[in-house]
């Protein structure tokens, strides 16, 4: 009852905004005609939540998806290739410390001051000074030698330094104050024109873009919950609306579902060495049962994915066998055939796991195959998939503990016991985060403390090298070699189960361009080529 007194005040609300003049009144169903469509420049969108620290990149804004309002010296195109956007071109120099960029001599900010070098000089400065999730601990210092030349100087090597320079959007110095976040100017294809807060943002070309114009002259993003944006897409006043699986199998008139592949993901994290350790906060670490390899990669060979997608995520969705398919340094030798029951026996038989007792659960050493698996409550997705690879693994003889938990609880429990976790990112630097010794215990990154040696050394030449192609063949050595690897074809430190679909409603008539594989993050993302976006002939 509560759920549908909730889903009418949501309906309430979009007619509201609709009635207010928040929302054209073009984009009802009454005026939803092709034809009208093909001739309205202005769209109305609701794909994500509001970024609480506003448009500032030197914060954050603009790492997953398109800045909108900042420009970038490089980005990814539609095959997630670094091309040029601000930058003419780059040199590395010899030992991948210096990096000297060109800039473009045509590019002015939306106020009509020009873009220079001594704008990229404090971008990176103030990021660096803010210490925020933009991390340049890396950067020795970046300097503008003239107008268009900026020089970054790295405190040692690191090819990753690239995908910095295409997420970072470029601010202004002459007008970058307190107040930046809320009044962004930049030289993006758009420009802020309304902002209010927990409700809409909406925005304007820029005249000034220095590249192919936008054909939508004016976008206005509604921020509303799921259940608001479905309802706002079923009454016809929105163009684009995010929504989750769940929702994916009720027909909208007058809109599609568009399905986008991802590497937003969700695997299981397992301990990976024996029990006993301590943080250096107290917390224990380490599991008995999952620091068995054969355990690690028997689960790994009896979980059904394809199930899981069609059961959990309405059939939107992809195996996942690492954090990273599909991405330019995925190596494609680490998938395996997977719901493979049988093997998945034999190989715990092997290891010495037996069920002694005929409770149903294996043995080995007097230890059961038995332990807790997290999930965080209230993320539905998370949960079904904790309970349905649980379910999968009884037959094995292994079971799962399955426990929904705030994050405070995870964190105390995330080193001894298995956790369910997402990454998802166009960043290599990721899988070095999450599987680098040095990571070990380090916030979210490395929980289970996975060591191996041989890993760790191709991390280092994949960040070593000066050429992103030479440093990709490490990142997939890394994960695979023939012998070893963090995949489940070596250590299996974790099982990864799926890509999550990013799932949009859209009118029928809009093209929105071909969309590259998207990062963890359900919403922004979308907007990476809204400058293609146009309505189809």
């Amino acid at each position: 009852m509560k759920k549908r007194i909730l889903a009418i005040l949501l309906i309430f609300i979009t007619v509201a905004l609709v009635l207010s003049g928040c929302i054209s009144s073009d984009s009802s169903p009454s005026g939803n005609s092709p034809n009208k469509d093909m001739n309205k420049d202005e769209l109305v969108l609701a794909v994500g939540g509001e970024p609480e620290t506003g448009f500032d990149p030197t914060t954050g804004w603009g790492r997953y998806g398109s800045p909108l309002f900042q420009s970038t010296l490089f980005k990814r195109n539609e095959e997630l290739k670094i091309v040029e956007d601000l930058a003419q071109g780059y040199q590395i120099s010899d030992d991948g410390r210096v990096w000297t960029v060109t800039l473009r001599n045509d590019v002015h900010f939306s106020d009509g001051q020009p873009l220079t070098a001594e704008d990229v000089e404090f971008t990176f400065n103030t990021a660096a000074d803010k210490a925020s999730v933009v991390d340049l601990t890396i950067l020795e210092k970046v300097e503008a030698l003239d107008g268009t030349t900026v020089v970054f100087t790295l405190e040692k090597a690191q090819s990753t330094f690239i995908h910095t320079l295409a997420t970072t959007g470029i601010v202004p110095k002459h007008a970058y104050n307190e107040n930046y976040a809320e009044n962004p100017v930049g030289s993006g294809p758009y420009k802020l024109v309304q902002w209010d807060k927990g409700q809409q943002l909406i925005i304007e070309a820029n005249p000034n873009y220095y590249h192919k114009k936008p054909f939508f002259q004016k976008v206005t993003f509604l921020f509303l919950e799921e259940d608001a944006a479905f309802a706002a897409a079923k009454s016809g006043t929105v163009d684009v609306a995010a929504i989750p699986p769940s929702f994916s199998r009720q027909e909208v008139p007058g809109m599609f579902v568009e399905a986008v592949k991802t590497v937003d993901n969700r695997g299981i994290v397992f301990p990976y060495i024996p029990s006993g350790g301590k943080t250096d906060s107290g917390l224990p670490v380490g599991n008995d049962v999952t620091s068995d390899r054969a355990i690690r990669q028997a689960i790994n060979l009896a979980i059904d994915r394809n199930a899981l997608i069609e059961g959990v995520l309405e059939g939107y969705g992809s195996p996942a066998y690492t954090s990273v398919d599909g991405l330019p340094w995925w190596n494609p030798e680490t998938k395996f055939r997977d719901a493979d029951m049988e093997g998945a026996g034999k190989l715990l038989k092997n290891a010495g796991w037996k069920d002694t007792d005929g409770d149903g659960i294996l043995e080995k050493d007097g230890q059961k195959a038995e332990f807790s698996l997290y999930y965080p409550a209230g993320d539905n997705i998370r949960q079904s998939l904790s309970i349905a690879a649980a379910d999968m693994l009884k037959p094995l003889g292994i079971s799962i503990i399955v426990e929904g938990g705030s994050w405070d609880k995870i964190e105390q429990n995330m080193h001894s016991s298995a956790v369910m976790m997402g990454w998802g990112s166009h960043n290599p630097y990721e899988m070095y985060n999450i599987y680098s010794s040095e990571n070990a215990g380090i916030e979210y990154y490395n929980t289970g403390f996975y060591n191996n040696e041989k890993v760790d050394e191709y991390f280092k030449e994949a960040l070593s090298a000066t050429d992103e192609n030479e440093a990709n063949e490490y990142w997939k050595e890394a994960q695979w070699d023939g012998e070893t690897g963090l995949s489940a074809r070596g250590d299996a430190p974790w099982v990864w189960l799926v890509n999550i679909d990013h799932l949009y409603l859209v009118k029928e008539g809009l093209d929105i361009g071909e969309q590259s594989i998207h990062p963890h993050g359900h919403g922004w993302p979308v907007t990476d080529n809204i400058t293609e976006w146009k309505w189809s002939e």
